[in-house]
């Protein structure tokens, strides 16, 4: 049970019962006097193989995290919350794509004490003699490595957080697949320990070969000739996704991302997504911003998928099915987007009634009956009613002409 005779122990005057200790490779030794002291007089002791190994022995009781860790940090949380004094152990920085995000999450500030240590991002920064706030630091622990494609353009600096040995090889390989072979990559192996190992070469010339499975990837982007870059202001060009022609074009789309007003964050729903153009632009704003796709059809669905992933925000989660009916289940929506079905009974009331207050809707109209019914709605709710009307230059014989693409109604209204 908890016995509050160490400093450690509290925190702002409240009882910390977990206390959350970053450990680098330099084990036992590199850790502070106030991280040895809340590991000796932990009850239990949580951490992997490789962390509990640099433990001296106690009298904690040492549990090794089980695969998967859910269990476990369940346990954590429920059955030791203010019970039971735990210790766990983590890498480097526990607050960055480290566990302690996970568990602190639920907690107050007065129930645990983080201690990190130095992450292995700011050494590999360090050891390249690179900005912090100007390095980007990506995680590919259990996370799909198409995220990559938000961050790639010339001279941006990436810090990868690998998955395993093979992780190195596989960035390599992404880059050259994707018109970034020539740029260079360090990778560090057990940094901050005794075994420390530097590797350097450009993706193209990267060995199909594993490196030791606790390694960082630190890359330099370079572009090969003629590769553009992807900008996360709105309005990409049509030709970046694939589609059948249901796809809100690039001027509109911006204007149409203005008037959404994506904030870190926040979350959007996509109803008749289409080739999901909207949501993805929308999560490209800001890592933190999520998306939920509504399409019926579902070769649409499938070519969202494959959007979603080419532009770098596979985490935008699509939703194949008929709608109003769709629309339960979900985590509410600080913004919506409505880009077709708003005539069909019911639709508006389900997407106004999940609107959180304060969130904001968006409808994009373009046959003469979405318009009628977008004008009656504006009647009963207020808002912006705005009238978008583009035209491109074309080729006209020798000359250039004007074509006029299909006026939208643009609707803008807060809950």
């Amino acid at each position: 049970m908890l016995t509050p005779q160490s400093k450690v122990a509290r925190e702002n005057g409240n009882e910390c019962w977990l206390s959350i200790v970053g450990i680098g490779e330099d084990g036992w030794e590199g850790l502070s006097a106030a991280a040895k002291q809340a590991v000796e007089t932990s009850e239990i002791l949580y951490g992997g193989t490789r962390h509990l190994a640099h433990i001296p022995i106690g009298k904690s009781r040492r549990l090794a995290w089980p695969s998967p860790m859910i269990s476990a940090l369940n346990e954590i949380l429920t059955l030791h919350r203010g019970k039971t004094r735990v210790s766990v152990l983590a890498s480097g920085d526990p607050m960055l794509f480290g566990v302690g995000v996970t568990l602190t999450r639920e907690l107050n500030p007065g129930e645990f004490c983080v201690m990190p240590q130095v992450s292995a991002f700011s050494l590999a920064c360090a050891r390249l003699g690179w900005s912090v706030s100007e390095t980007i630091l990506i995680s590919l622990v259990n996370r799909p490595i198409e995220q990559l494609f938000r961050y790639l353009h010339r001279g941006q600096r990436l810090v990868i957080y690998s998955e395993d040995g093979m992780t190195p090889a596989k960035v390599a390989q992404f880059l050259v697949d994707n018109g970034y072979g020539s740029s260079q990559l360090a990778v560090f192996e057990y940094m901050g320990g005794s075994a420390e190992k530097r590797l350097d070469a450009t993706a193209k010339e990267w060995p199909a070969k594993p490196c030791g499975d606790l390694n960082s990837i630190a890359i330099a982007c370079t572009a090969d000739i003629g590769i553009k870059s992807f900008s996360v202001v709105p309005g990409l060009s049509e030709d970046c996704f694939e589609t059948d022609g249901q796809l809100t074009k690039r001027e509109v789309r911006a204007v149409t991302l203005a008037r959404l007003a994506p904030l870190p964050g926040e979350r959007l729903w996509d109803v008749g997504a289409g080739s999901g153009s909207i949501g993805i632009e929308w999560m490209r704003s800001h890592p933190s911003c999520s998306c939920v796709a509504f399409e019926e059809r579902e070769e649409r669905a499938a070519r969202i998928s494959i959007n979603k992933k080419r532009l770098g925000v596979p985490g935008l989660e699509v939703v194949c099915g008929s709608f109003p009916e769709t629309l339960h289940g979900f985590k509410l929506p600080n913004a919506i987007f409505i880009g077709g079905g708003l005539g069909r009974e019911g639709l508006f009331r389900a997407c106004w009634d999940k609107l959180i207050t304060g969130g904001r809707l968006v409808v994009n109209a373009v046959t003469i009956e979405s318009e009628a019914t977008v004008a009656n709605l504006h009647k009963q709710y207020g808002g912006d009613l705005v009238r978008i009307l583009v035209a491109r230059a074309e080729p006209v014989g020798g000359t250039l002409g004007w074509r006029h693409l299909m006026p939208i109604t643009q609707w803008v209204v807060n809950k």
